[in-house]
Formats: structure tokens, C-alpha cells, sequence
């Protein structure tokens, strides 16, 4: 099952399933977050909730996603309560491909902890089923005020020093009143990043990642296929900058599923009933370690055939939210 959130022409929202190129009404919702808390409150699962509640009339998906009416699959009516996060060198290849975007940085500490990091991740990032492994890299990349809908584009700030894709598999989860998180499934990402910044020094990866991101179009429920292959790709001027594989799934990780959820929810503050997490699970596949820069007007393309249609962005330069010394004083 593969469901989406979107809009009416009047603005009211509602919740709906996937069937190939049409979009059937959950009845009687209007978020995603609604129907697992009452999913988990009934104690059954998200495809049974919605089975219970029915499905009604159908809206063309195609119309949907050229209109922006696609909204992400999953959020919270405050934004504050959604929690932006994700892991790194995760997938098998990601160092290199960090050592590859850091070999002009003349760093040799950082490249070793990216390399010590991901040799954790490779001999220790899979335990056996109900113990703890190695804990991965982790940030935190904001919270839901910066996710950009399916279709939208990133707005690119003037401090930017660059805006770099970051094609990732994201885990989507609600908070039960339990205090216990609840994987509804999983989404496509572009996890958006400024590689030029983190390039700089690696302590810097903090201030890269506190950027948009995006997700969707669909929320597949269930659950990650173990390898998934797919494509990352951008478009400039309406012809292919650059494409490349992108692959994901336990296959082609260093780290298993349960162990990075495991060291993200271990926090007590990350276990608020209510709250909506989007966690990422990192990539091997950057645009920026090939030698790309991305520029205002590029589109991004990521494709995973298991979960339906791509998810597309572009890059639009915004205007500055704040400036030095405009700090006031009480």
C-alpha cells in the first residue's frame, strides 16, 4: 500500500491510497498522523485502519503532482512536533564517497573519523535482533517548517555556499501515546545539503545540513525492500547535468534498519506522544563528489521504482531572514 496526502481545489486536505494513476479518498481523514494514532490507540495496523475507514471517490494523481497539490506524506498540524533528522556513512560506498568530496579539504583527521566511523559501521552497524549495535554518525536537520512538498523548490539562502542533493531513504514514524515510536513506512528523500560548507571542515557538517529537504511523493507502508536500485539525477535546461544509481536497502548498507532507529529513539526527548519523525538513512550517491555544482533553476530527479513516482525539486534563491547585529535587546 502506498498512500499520499493532498489538497482540494479549496484547500482542504485529505489522505489517499495509490492505484496506479489515480488517487482513491481515504474516507473520513485528513492526515496521515490521524489515522496511525488511531491506528495504534485500535491497536492494529496502518493498512487495516485504512481498510476500516474505506475508501471513496478518486482524483487523477498525474493532476495532482503538476498542480503541487501532492503534500508530504506525513506531518503535524505544529511544526515544531516534527523532528527532521539522519544517519551518515551508512551505506556501503559512503565513505568513499565523503573521502571523495574531502580530498581537497587537506584534512587528514577528518578523513581518518569518516573512516574509522563507517569501519564501526561495517563491523559492528548489524547486531542480532534485539541488541545494540554501533552507534552511527546523527544530526539533526530541523523540524517540519523546513520540509519543501513533492514538486517545489528549495529555496537557496544567501549564505549558501552551495545546494547538493542527497537522494536517501527516509523512515517515517508517530509517537503513540505509549511513548513508544510507530514506523508507519518508508519515503524517497532529497536530504538537500551544502557540501561546500561541510567541504570546508568537517565540524562544519552541522551548519550543512540545517537546510530544506523533501519527501515522498507516496509513504510505501510496509516493510524495506532489502535492495533497492534507483536512479538520482539532475536536469539543466531541460536536458541531463548528470545521473547516477541509487541504491538503498539493508543489502547495500553497513548498518541494519533496527539498529539506526534503535539509536535515534533511545533519547528520551525523541518520545513525546504525538510527535512525527522523518529520519533519513544516509546515501552513497552525491552529485557533489562527482565534481557537479548545482545552480538557482536545476531540477532534481530521484527514482525508486518501489515507491512509485519520483520525487522532483528544484532551487530558487530566497531573500535573507535575518541579518548581522539585528539581534534586539530587551
Amino acid at each position: 500500500m502506498r498512500l499520499v496526502q493532498f489538497e482540494l481545489n479549496n484547500g482542504q486536505r485529505r489522505v489517499g491510497v495509490v492505484q496506479d494513476d489515480l488517487i482513491r479518498e481515504v474516507t473520513g481523514c485528513t492526515s496521515v498522523r490521524e489515522v496511525a494514532l488511531a491506528a495504534i490507540d485500535a491497536g492494529v495496523s496502518l493498512a487495516q485502519q485504512i481498510e476500516a475507514l474505506g475508501l471513496g471517490i478518486t482524483h487523477d494523481y498525474q493532476a495532482l503532482l503538476a498542480e503541487c497539490r501532492i503534500l508530504p506524506p506525513l506531518d503535524h498540524p505544529d511544526p515544531a512536533h516534527m523532528l527532521i533528522s539522519g544517519t551518515g556513512l551508512t551505506h556501503l560506498g559512503s565513505a568513499s564517497a565523503r573521502d571523495k568530496m574531502h580530498q581537497q579539504a587537506h584534512d587528514d583527521t577528518a578523513l581518518t573519523d569518516t573512516m574509522r566511523i563507517f569501519k564501526w559501521g561495517v563491523e559492528g552497524g548489524k547486531p542480532d535482533a534485539g541488541e545494540a549495535g554501533v552507534q552511527p554518525e546523527w544530526f539533526y536537520k530541523g523540524d517540519g517548517s523546513i520540509v519543501v512538498r513533492p514538486g517545489e523548490s528549495f529555496p537557496l539562502p544567501p549564505f549558501a555556499e552551495d545546494a547538493g542533493e542527497e537522494p536517501e531513504i527516509g523512515g517515517l514514524y508517530v509517537i503513540g501515546h505509549d511513548r513508544k515510536p510507530y514506523r508507519l513506512g518508508f519515503a524517497v528523500g532529497n536530504e538537500f545539503s551544502d557540501h561546500v560548507m561541510e567541504r570546508k571542515n568537517y565540524l562544519y557538517l552541522a551548519h550543512s545540513k540545517l537546510r530544506s529537504c523533501s519527501f515522498g511523493p507516496e509513504l510505501r507502508v510496509g516493510d524495506l525492500p532489502r535492495h533497492l536500485s534507483g536512479s538520482s539525477r539532475i536536469l539543466r535546461d531541460g536536458q541531463v547535468l548528470w545521473e547516477n544509481e541509487f541504491l538503498s536497502g539493508e543489502a547495500n548498507m553497513c548498518h541494519s534498519l533496527e539498529n539506526l532507529e534503535y539509536h535515534h529513539f533511545k533519547y528520551s526527548q525523541f518520545l513525546r506522544p504525538g510527535d512525527v519523525h522523518v529520519h533519513f538513512f544516509g546515501t552513497a550517491t552525491l552529485s557533489f563528489a562527482d565534481g557537479v555544482r548545482t545552480r538557482a533553476g536545476d531540477r532534481f530527479e530521484i527514482t525508486q521504482s518501489a515507491f512509485g513516482a519520483p520525487l522532483i525539486n528544484g532551487i530558487a534563491p530566497v531573500d535573507a531572514v535575518f541579518e548581522p547585529g539585528a539581534v534586539g535587546t530587551l
